[in-house]
């Protein structure tokens, strides 16, 4: 008994978000249509004209004009840019260099700054957790004076009350 292999499909949206086009300048049919994972595969392996065109003129979505503008997408609606840009729009904000669009830059290298510092940070202390795990263990001396004859409370050695015995009362 074999079992048949369902087609796994997605919304048009969701295919214009991997493919990193903008859905509404989409043709129609893709706009109304269903995308299985293989067409999308062989979207993204040959993609056809329209495809072509959108990535490289636009209208961009969101998550791509902010990546070409080296900003985060927070940074785009602190900017006021609401709506999807195209490859021209995005050259000529790179060209004007506006104060919004500085200040965001900024932000966001600062930002990739503190991330490489955090995982440096993580990676020098799972290097360091590694050696001392790989490190064979260190058993104290007697003459080191780590070790204390009284037992962990202090109170003396084991089946004592309160400095008596039982034995002792």
């Amino acid at each position: 008994m074999t079992s048949q292999k369902s087609t796994q499909t997605m919304k048009p949206a969701t295919a214009a978000k991997k493919l990193g086009v903008y859905l509404e300048a989409t043709p129609e049919a893709f706009q109304e249509g269903v995308v299985s994972r293989d067409e999308l595969d062989a979207l993204q392996a040959d993609p056809p004209e329209w495809l072509r065109d959108l990535r490289r003129d636009g209208p961009h979505p969101r998550p791509v004009v902010a990546a070409k503008l080296g900003i985060s997408i927070s940074g785009l609606s602190r900017g006021g840019v609401e709506e999807p840009l195209t490859t021209a729009q995005i050259d000529a904000l790179k060209a004007d260099q506006p104060e919004w669009l500085r200040s965001e830059r900024a932000i966001q290298a600062e930002v990739r700054r503190e991330t490489v510092r955090v995982k440096e940070k993580a990676a020098a202390e799972e290097k360091k957790a590694a050696n001392k795990a790989a490190a064979p263990p260190q058993r104290p001396s007697a003459r080191s004076g780590t070790h204390d004859p009284r037992g962990a409370k202090g109170k003396g050695t084991r089946g004592t009350r309160g400095g008596t015995t039982r034995r002792g009362r």
